[in-house]
């Protein structure tokens, strides 16, 4: 079970270790969307918002970011019409519940906190794909 293969991913993640690690954890669980990496909140909406762009199946989200950071991410995206819909992760170190209550406040489908281990960061990752493939509507 994987998610819908045909369509991309994107990770918005400015730690590029962190951003290998996703990629290395859904290679792992045999997940072959095509991965999407943008460094901040301001290049993630600059893709998301070229024409010739198809829309991403899901967002993972850091929220510690330059720029432009998770949370004023999430505000902008869940206040266009045509980017609203695209559900969201939120994966971060962020222990803060002011966070947690702020991405959910702005529908992010989920809030997971990254794990330093690769083991657990690969459970997160499943979590994530279990979520998406279970909540997909159908045709």
């Amino acid at each position: 079970m994987e998610m819908r293969s045909n369509e991309t991913i994107l990770l918005v993640e400015d730690d590029a270790v962190d951003a290998m690690t996703v990629k290395r954890a859904l290679r792992d669980i045999n997940v072959t969307n095509k991965l999407i990496v943008r460094g901040n909140g301001e290049e993630a909406l600059e893709f998301l918002r070229q024409e010739d762009v198809e829309r991403p199946c899901i967002i993972i989200l850091d929220l510690n970011m330059p720029k432009m950071n998770g949370i004023e991410f999430l505000r902008v995206i869940k206040a266009d019409e045509t980017l609203r819909r695209i559900p969201v992760v939120v994966l971060t170190t962020s222990k803060g519940e002011q966070d947690r209550f702020e991405s959910f406040d702005l529908s992010a489908a989920g809030y997971m906190l990254k794990p330093v281990e690769y083991p657990q960061f690969v459970e997160v990752v499943k979590n994530i794909n279990l979520y998406w493939t279970l909540s997909e509507l159908p045709e």
